[in-house]
């Protein structure tokens, strides 16, 4: 999977508390990483920091060799990293209440294994068409599942920046995992919520659909988000199968 990606602290914030990283271990398997930390001026980049750092160190040292090994391995990590931040914020009243969300993707030969907590994206393109593999646990997605209000209705609710799960928040880190197949010229799109909660569905999907390297279309779509006004860090990640 050839892998680029960007991040920007976009036009409203001070500090950038998005992390994302890329790792390739011994077998050739890869890990990609989008964490975005929460608590404002909580220490949220440290938490995203440690999730990025702790989840690629144990990917390069005892990573998983199947997909289905993948589903219980970012289970199990994932609540390591948990219980690392629940204990770091112990440690000074800077780091009391710090969190992240992740979104994370193990690419094999033919399958990805997609994680996520909280309300980073993961996207799947395949054949001209871009469906969401991830699930938003933010209180606006719970109202959109019981058909209170529409997807569109969402985006624009003054609630939308609330979450009900992320790392570091509570001693339970629940995360949603699954995997799919990965065809030869598919494209995996990661991204934190200062893309799509700017950015158009359909924007997005006619930048993939474009014949540019995938680090040009990062860079699109990190522009695209700050001419929308940039109010949030913002973050993207694509990986095209080049199999």
């Amino acid at each position: 999977m050839q892998v680029a990606y960007q991040t920007d602290v976009g036009h409203q914030r001070s500090q950038n508390q998005d992390r994302v990283a890329q790792f390739t271990n011994q077998r050739g398997n890869q890990l990609v990483v989008i964490a975005d930390g929460i608590g404002g001026n909580r220490s949220g980049d440290v938490a995203a920091e440690i999730t990025v750092k702790q989840l690629g160190h144990r990917f390069m040292t005892a990573g998983p060799e199947t997909p289905l090994e993948a589903i219980r391995w970012f289970a199990r990590e994932t609540q390591l990293v948990n219980d690392e931040i629940l204990k770091k914020s112990k440690e000074k009243t800077s780091y009391q209440g710090m969190g992240t969300t992740m979104v994370a993707a193990i690419a094999f030969a033919k399958t990805l294994v997609v994680a996520n907590i909280g309300d980073s994206r993961g996207y799947l393109f395949h054949d001209e068409l871009m469906t969401q593999v991830t699930i938003d646990h933010s209180l606006v997605n719970e109202l959109v599942k019981s058909g209170d209000i529409t997807e569109a209705e969402a985006l624009k609710l003054p609630q939308s920046n609330i979450i009900t799960r992320a790392i570091g928040i509570s001693p339970d880190a629940r995360i949603e995992v699954n995997r799919f197949k990965f065809a030869p010229g598919d494209q995996l799109l990661m991204c934190s919520d200062g893309l799509f909660k700017t950015v158009d569905k359909e924007k997005i999907k006619e930048v993939l659909m474009t014949a540019a390297s995938s680090s040009d279309k990062c860079k699109q779509l990190v522009q695209l988000a700050n001419a929308a006004g940039g109010p949030d860090n913002i973050t993207v990640l694509i990986g095209l199968n080049e199999e």
